[in-house]
This record gives structure tokens, C-alpha cells and sequence, in this order.
């Protein structure tokens, strides 16, 4: 319902104050084009004015081609740059809505295929359990996440990458952009972190932002440099092993047994293995996760973007 601040002690009529307040959100761009205004009864209740003042408001603005009256369906908004007004004002400009060129092949890292997607079959089930058990629905849930969901996801990942852990050991978040600062703070501030270069830039920014020190580690064809990692003073590695990113090498065996050893030489030394796109290997056997190779020295993060939606904004590590 539209709202809007009407003064009855002015000497301007309570219409016209109606009418220019309307006409100023249209002008602005708040009400857009096909909207469809309240009708006149409900808006004289909403705003306590009589019909006969909204229909002078409503008269008004479709006598300037603001609105459109359309019978026995309503009043509606018409196309900005249809609209016959004097433009007093040189900081409002009209929108210019401009053609988007016609792309074949979309090659951005984080856009899905979603002609195959199975919505009918996604809508079906998300119908039944609103329909059958909606109460989880509307409250706060478990901070690390619905037991039923990290349940799924410890099956999940056993069957698909080796993972073996328990549900209580999942944390559920939207995404590597949240779960990493829980990282960081549990591991504190002493410490330095090790990335890939080159690698994903989201994770620079997040330990720029969060004043953690950083030291890149050089990445080739067969994944990241370990002899330059046993040089560094690097405590916690951030690593991609199973699809690197942005050069798509994958972390050789015998590197992932040298990364691994790294790590196990001191206690306060960790892995980030961050397993991203491991889901989509289209020859031979997926590559074994590095939690699945040694559990206690790696921190396991994945998402469903890739495999399920981007919108659904579900990450979750171990």
C-alpha cells in the first residue's frame, strides 16, 4: 500500500498534495512501469480520504500521462519515457533502457546451466515438505545448521569424495565467504596464511579485510609450489586441489602426500581445502579430497552452487 505524508492544515488541496507525491515516486523510479495503483477505496481508507479526492489525484495523472486508466481492471503506471511531463529539474533524468547483446557462450566462472535443471521435480518436493512439515520453516534453527540438512550432506560427502565425518562436525553457512572468518577466528591472529598464485581473489580480499598476514605460493601445471611452500613462513594453507582456480590444474598425488606432510611437521600447521568444482570430472575417477587422506590436519569447505543454484547460497565445511 502506498503511504505517503498528507498536511490538511495547508492551503494546497489534499489532491493535489496526493497527486505530486505519486507523481514524484514515478518520476524517480520507485513506482515502475505497470504497477498498479491501490484502488480508490482502499487507498481513501489506507490514507482517510474520501473517493472523490483520490479520483481528482488519480484524473490528474492520467491527464498528464503518468497513469493510464485501464476498465475494470484499474490504474497503472506507464513507461517512464512515454510519460508527457516538463522536466524542471536537471538531476532527474530519464532511464534509457539499452538492448543487452545477445550472448552464445557465457563463460563466467559462477553461471550454471539451467535449461536442464529440474524444476518441476525441485518444486514437487519443496511443495511437500511445506506442505507436510512447515514449522521448521519459521524458526531460528540450529546455528550450524539443520541436523536433517548436515545429516545429507555427511552422507553426501562420504559417497561422493571420501569425506568421513559426522554431522556434529558440519557447519553449515551461505557460502566459503562466510564459513572462512569463522576460520579466522578460531585459528586467532598469530598466524599467516598461505594462497595460491594465482587464486581466488575473493579469499585475498577477506584476509586483507580481516588484517590477517598473507603470503602467496606460486601455482604451475601440477598445482601449488610445496617446494616453495616448505620455504615460506606460511602457518595455514588455502588450497584448491581438486579443480585450481582460475588455471584448472589439479594437485598431483605425490604433491598432495608433500602438502600433507607439511602440515603434520608442526602442530599449529593447517590445510584449507577449499573443493571447489570437484564435483564435475567428465573422465576417469573423482580425485581423492585431502581430508579423506588425512583428517586432523585439513578443514574441509565445499558449496552447492555449481552442482545445485548460486541463489541457494549453501556452503558448508568440516
Amino acid at each position: 500500500m502506498l503511504s505517503f505524508q498528507l498536511t490538511r492544515n495547508q492551503e494546497k488541496p489534499l489532491y493535489e498534495q496526493l497527486y505530486q507525491q505519486i507523481r514524484n515516486e514515478i518520476i524517480a523510479g520507485r513506482l515502475a512501469y505497470g504497477t498498479k495503483l491501490p484502488s480508490k477505496r482502499k487507498l481513501g481508507q489506507f490514507l482517510n480520504l474520501s473517493q472523490t479526492t483520490i479520483e481528482l489525484a488519480y484524473q490528474q495523472l492520467v491527464a498528464e500521462g503518468y497513469v493510464e486508466s485501464i476498465s475494470r481492471k484499474g490504474y497503472f503506471v506507464l513507461a517512464y519515457e512515454e510519460l508527457a511531463y516538463v522536466k524542471t529539474s536537471p538531476v532527474i533524468e530519464p532511464r534509457v533502457i539499452k538492448e543487452k547483446p545477445i550472448i552464445t557462450y557465457d563463460f563466467h566462472p559462477s553461471k550454471i546451466e539451467g535449461i536442464s535443471f529440474p524444476f518441476a521435480r525441485w518444486r514437487k518436493y519443496a511443495k511437500d515438505i511445506i506442505d507436510t512439515d512447515h514449522h521448521p520453516l519459521v524458526s531460528l534453527g540450529h546455528p550450524q545448521g539443520d541436523l536433517a540438512l548436515r545429516e545429507e550432506i555427511a552422507t553426501y560427502l562420504y559417497h561422493s569424495r571420501g569425506v568421513v565425518c559426522s554431522p556434529e562436525q558440519i557447519v553449515v553457512g551461505s557460502g566459503v565467504e562466510q564459513l572462512l572468518p569463522l576460520v579466522l577466528f578460531l585459528l586467532g591472529r598469530d598466524v599467516t596464511y598461505g594462497i595460491e598464485d594465482p587464486g581466488y581473489h575473493t579469499t585475498r580480499l577477506l584476509l586483507e579485510n580481516h588484517e590477517r598476514m598473507i603470503e602467496p605460493i606460486r601455482v604451475d601445471a601440477n598445482g601449488l609450489r610445496i617446494d616453495q611452500l616448505q620455504e615460506s613462513n606460511v602457518d595455514v594453507m588455502y588450497v584448491t586441489p581438486a579443480h585450481q582456480f582460475p588455471s584448472g590444474s589439479i594437485l598431483s598425488v605425490n604433491r598432495r602426500h608433500q602438502l600433507l606432510n607439511w602440515a603434520a611437521m608442526d602442530p599449529t600447521r593447517f590445510i584449507i581445502e577449499d573443493d571447489y568444482d570437484s564435483e564435475f570430472r567428465y573422465s576417469g575417477k573423482s580425485i581423492p579430497s585431502l581430508h579423506n587422506m588425512d583428517s586432523n590436519r585439513v578443514i574441509y569447505m565445499s558449496t552447492f552452487s555449481k552442482s545445485l543454484m548460486p541463489s541457494l547460497r549453501i556452503g558448508y565445511m568440516v
